[in-house]
């Protein structure tokens, strides 16, 4: 069988990029990020917010090709200071709803997966020190630098939100080669920073742990429940058909869907994915439409969406289409859909 169908790719929220777009745009200008966008045939800033998922591979093919662009060796160092935990959309708000910071560790350490596939994560307490551990199932891959440094900003901001902005770990510690500017690091970090580690880690008092937030800052609780609703079950992305389908999914919302495009999320080629799908018994175009139709039927919730405007979003060539697709779907054309739930409302 197909590779891609024997080993799912390790998939990540495409949060982890959240403010990323803005900044290259802002620092470097909007064909920097067109090329970056263009190298992994996806538009991120189109996708924030979503709750969508991307493959690893493909987060660092952007981070990469932006430092190959602009010549930055150290874009994870330029980057750290934007990068906030707060920004990781539902499953943010389900961690900071722990009383304390370390029951939010704990709280983002049991439910990972519903951000990334394939990553882990760990609070251990000895001593009257703490060790916070990250350890990437992106670690050893072409940019992973980038993300790397990345992933520690964004821990660091964690802890700030129980603590203070100004709060710094005892040390950190990163699993990427010791840079010759490694000075740059511990400035920017304003503590000791360590290389070559085997994980990603802030070593911190363990006092700490038991620091509460903020009471203004606390919003309505997000359960598991929610987080589950909002993004892909764990269990569902870590199957190769599930990672398809999540990357089918995340093609949709950017507005542009192809099999040339699946493919390269998933490295690999056209030709081994349409086997791989087709030895499951599964056509690629049903996927498509199956993924299109259940968020055409999102948007019909939205009364001021025409259906046309709705064909554009999704990609159809003509709301014709749309209606024919979402006839077969849901048994109804998309008006009768709407209106029935107007009526289910109503009651």
């Amino acid at each position: 069988m197909n590779a891609c169908v024997e080993k799912a790719p390790t998939l990540v929220c495409v949060d982890a990029l959240a403010g990323v777009p803005a900044f290259v745009r802002d620092r470097y200008g909007a064909k920097v990020l067109r090329e970056a966008n263009r190298a992994i045939s996806l538009d991120i800033e189109r996708l924030e917010g979503h709750d969508c998922f991307i493959t690893h591979a493909t987060m660092l093919a952007f981070l990469e090709s932006i430092a190959r662009q602009t010549g930055e060796s150290n874009l994870g160092l330029l980057l750290a200071p934007g990068l906030e935990f707060r920004r990781y959309g539902v499953w943010a708000r389900h961690v900071l709803g722990a009383h304390t910071l370390g029951a939010a560790i704990q709280r983002a350490r049991r439910t990972l997966g519903y951000h990334s596939q394939g990553d882990r994560m760990r609070l251990a307490v000895a001593g009257g020190t703490a060790h916070f551990t990250y350890l990437s199932a992106a670690r050893g891959c072409v940019g992973y630098r980038h993300d790397a440094l990345g992933t520690v900003a964004v821990m660091v901001s964690l802890c700030q939100d129980y603590l203070t902005s100004g709060w710094r770990p005892l040390r950190i510690e990163l699993d990427i080669p010791r840079p010759e500017d490694a000075r740059s690091h511990e400035d920017l970090f304003q503590c000791p920073v360590r290389f070559d580690m085997p994980a990603i880690a802030l070593v911190m008092e363990a006092a700490v742990l038991l620091r509460r937030r903020p009471v203004e800052d606390r919003a309505v609780p997000v359960t598991v429940g929610d987080v589950a609703r909002a993004r892909l079950d764990p269990v569902t992305r870590a199957h190769p058909l599930g990672v398809i389908v999540a990357c089918i999914r995340t093609q949709v919302l950017a507005g542009r869907v192809s099999i040339d495009g699946t493919a390269h999320a998933l490295d690999t080629s056209t030709r081994s994915l349409q086997r791989g799908l087709n030895a499951m018994g599964i056509r690629y175009r049903d996927i498509v439409n199956r993924a299109r139709c259940e968020h055409a039927a999102e948007l019909l919730r939205d009364r001021t969406l025409r259906v046309h405007e709705i064909a554009e979003a999704l990609g159809y060539s003509s709301p014709t289409h749309l209606c024919r697709a979402f006839r077969k779907a849901a048994g109804m054309p998309p008006m009768r859909y709407r209106a029935s739930l107007a009526g289910a409302e109503g009651r």
